[in-house]
């Protein structure tokens, strides 16, 4: 990882989630990014299991509002998306993980 502020570059995820782990730490931000995950897994489901897949264009709208949300108001930081988007879309999953295993605080 580079120390520029501006720019930072991650050689590998496992650079990269300290990172975002500390781009999350207000909780009100990481529950916000829990419910969100969670609505999106629910619609996601939900589409499969009736076949209406029209509501799968909901998913980014809920999964990033709930998110940036979070970020603007109660981080008050951008989201790590608009400049790591594959690495922030992973980070999202496995923090959401770390969140329902305990390892992180809820």
């Amino acid at each position: 990882m580079t120390t520029d502020s501006a720019q930072q570059t991650f050689k590998s995820f496992k650079d990269f989630y300290p990172f975002y782990l500390q781009e999350h730490s207000n909780r009100v931000c990481r529950r916000l990014h829990v419910v969100g995950s969670t609505l999106v897994l629910i619609v996601l489901f939900s589409a499969v299991l009736t076949g209406n897949f029209i509501w799968l264009w909901a998913l980014p709208v809920i999964g990033y509002g709930f998110a940036w949300v979070g970020h603007f108001f109660f981080e008050k930081n951008k989201p790590a998306t608009f400049k790591h988007p594959w690495y922030s879309l992973l980070g999202d999953w496995v923090m959401y993980k770390d969140v329902l295993t305990g390892k992180i605080p809820w």
